[in-house]
């Protein structure tokens, strides 16, 4: 920084609420503003009115797309350092990137942990039981498409086990951390009871890393490319 800036940092710090949001407005006369703003022809403050007048479900998705966006800008770059670079895709898929290293292709979902009423949502007591869950809380990850329909007389909610590789879950409602992720191998999700060939949509999120869950995005590569078969804390894995 230079003198100016401390300068300037040093009034503002000495300057009370009001005359701190009449510089905010000076300032926001005199910097262009965001993209949406000029798309939309609004301002930040107005759309951020918009989202918090918003019903719990759109709120959903917004966080939803927040976690997206945490993740491309705050993890992606590091695997960027081990050659894995963004490949580009075009429809709408059923993961959200698509990474490539060479001839090796990794398609990654990222999820949001479950809220309910404001407050993280926990696995529920009963399949709990089923389960060689670790001690502690156990949270849950929604795992299903945001929309729902149906193709050729099937559901297109659900999601296969071949949707996707990798599933990125962010932990920000425990952990009040957007850049906070736990990671598994697809194909190591629960299915659904009577459908194994789909995945089912509430899963177990621990509190920290286990055998089955990894905060290290590159280690849970690692357990995707050496194939092993696993099934979360299942009694017999």
């Amino acid at each position: 920084m230079t003198q100016l800036t401390d300068e300037i940092h040093d009034l503002i710090d000495r300057a009370s609420e009001a005359e701190r949001r009449i510089v905010l407005k000076y300032l926001r006369r005199r910097l262009p503003p965001h993209p949406l703003e000029k798309e939309w022809g609004t301002t930040a403050e107005a759309i951020m009115t918009a989202i918090a007048r918003s019903p719990d479900l759109t709120q959903r998705g917004i966080r939803g797309i927040l976690a997206e966006a945490t993740f491309e800008e705050a993890v992606l770059p590091k695997l960027a350092a081990a050659g894995w670079n963004l490949a580009a895709t075009a429809g709408h898929q059923s993961y959200d990137f698509l990474l490539q290293k060479g001839s090796k292709r990794l398609r990654i979902q990222v999820k949001l942990q479950r809220r309910e009423k404001g407050v993280p949502k926990q696995f529920a007591a009963r399949p709990r039981t089923a389960l060689r869950c670790p001690p502690g809380t156990i949270y849950v990850v929604e795992v299903q498409k945001t929309r729902g329909g149906e193709r050729q007389g099937q559901a297109t909610r659900p999601y296969r086990f071949t949707d996707f590789d990798i599933l990125a879950v962010n932990l920000h409602p425990s952990t009040g951390n957007w850049q906070s992720f736990l990671y598994t191998v697809a194909n190591w999700l629960l299915p659904r009871p009577k459908q194994p060939n789909l995945i089912a949509i509430m899963q177990p999120v621990p509190e920290r890393p286990d055998e089955y869950w990894t905060g290290d995005l590159e280690r849970c590569i690692q357990w995707l490319t050496t194939g092993t078969r696993k099934r979360l804390y299942s009694r017999g894995a």
